[in-house]
């Protein structure tokens, strides 16, 4: 985002030393002598900040900051106070004014603030646009979240492969999404209106296979971890993908395919027709810009799950994610937001993870008086899932009943 400030000051000379200030940390700079002059360039979408003086001639610091919240009630205004204008700059504070600096102040001091500020001001557009994707979009848009050009070319991919009709090989690292994708690209094809049928590769016989198909008819089949899928019904799938069948082939897979394919451990007449559509997913490691952006929803998701508010998220925080690999792509991220929520310590241990997830199931339980339904339903979980789960860590729904 770029770093645009629009200063606002009446003297001259204090204006020409802001902008070198500000200059000199890379931002962007709009200078104006009064509120007439500056009110043309405050719109809702303003990608920046406001830095003005309060007392000015004419319109002052209070009359532009009241026009600025009018028109955009999360644009941040900084506010300049002179010799004796404290108690006025903490009356702009109350009026929501972003903070205020007594003049003449200190360069390091203005860029803090002004950091702060822009750190906001990127936070807010980020959910704006956030929001209406996900209220305006399509599928994809929905569905798939990113700012990167990494994240787009995705989308775009997965739109074509809809359109496209035919079977599709959705391909990615581990925990990065392969069954959403395919969602995805079920929900944007002509067969969206119709059953999409999920089935774990891994131990599915040909019988199994065949007693998928019709269940899925008129929509799509999607095999996860396609790799897993036994000899014998690789070849039955072979021969099942025809053009215009009763149901649409999705298959997934983290695994390389191509290199079991050259190595004989897979079926490379299959591999060879599923690659004609594919659609890669990248690794979070290729996109890190997208990460802040995923990290927010992540934290959104899981808030609303524990029924928690939303904590806040520093700059700082975002920073040390996109510093990381993220081996295990949305999947680990998507645990470190819920961690991030319980104000449990970050961990990529599998053991933190389990706990974490312990914990969600007890405080939903906690929540529902013991109901183990409604709390499956808080979670979003299926009903045997939540049970499974409980099962698991030997969790009691009675336990929790009040």
């Amino acid at each position: 985002m770029t770093r645009e400030v629009l200063v606002v000051d009446d003297d001259r000379p204090v204006r020409e030393a802001l902008a070198q200030t500000l200059e000199l940390a890379e931002c962007t700079v709009r200078l104006t002598g009064s509120f007439i002059e500056a009110k043309d360039h405050i719109a809702p979408g303003f990608p920046g900040v406001i830095l003005s003086d309060i007392r000015m001639p004419g319109r002052d610091g209070f009359h532009l900051l009241d026009h600025a919240h009018g028109v955009d009630s999360e644009l941040p205004v900084i506010l300049l106070t002179g010799e004796g204008d404290i108690p006025m700059a903490v009356k702009a504070m109350g009026a929501g004014a972003f903070d205020f600096l007594e003049k003449p102040c200190a360069p390091d001091q203005l860029v803090a603030v002004i950091d702060r500020a822009l750190n906001t001001r990127r936070l807010v557009l980020e959910n704006r646009r956030l929001k209406a994707q996900l209220e305006t979009g399509d599928p994809a848009a929905r569905m798939i979240f990113g700012t990167s050009e990494l994240a787009e070319a995705l989308r775009h991919t997965a739109r074509q492969a809809a359109r496209a009709g035919t079977e599709v090989l959705v391909t990615g690292p581990p925990g990065a999404g392969v069954s959403k994708v395919a969602e995805v690209i079920h929900l944007m094809s002509p067969g969206a209106g119709g059953p999409f049928v999920k089935r774990a590769a891994a131990g599915l016989g040909p019988d199994a296979l065949e007693t998928a198909w019709p269940q899925a008819a008129g929509g799509t089949l999607f095999l996860d971890e396609l790799m897993a899928l036994p000899s014998e019904s690789q070849y039955a799938l072979l021969d099942r993908l025809e053009p215009g069948g009763e149901a649409r082939l999705v298959a997934g897979s983290t695994a390389d395919l191509a290199q079991a394919a050259r190595e004989g451990r897979f079926n490379a007449d299959l591999y060879y027709r599923l690659e004609g559509l594919r659609v890669r997913i990248p690794a979070l490691a290729e996109r890190p810009e997208d990460i802040p952006v995923l990290f927010r929803h992540y934290v959104a998701q899981a808030a609303e799950q524990a029924g928690l508010a939303v904590p806040e998220i520093s700059p700082d925080h975002l920073a040390a994610l996109m510093a990381q690999d993220w081996p295990g792509n949305a999947r680990s991220l998507m645990s470190a937001a819920m961690r991030f929520v319980l104000g449990m310590p970050d961990s990529g241990a599998d053991t933190a993870e389990l706990g974490l997830e312990r914990s969600l199931l007890i405080a939903a339980l906690g929540r529902q008086n013991g109901r183990a339904a409604q709390a499956a339903q808080a979670l979003r979980l299926p009903r045997k899932t939540f049970y499974d789960k409980l099962a698991r860590y030997g969790i009691r729904p009675e336990d929790y009943r009040r």
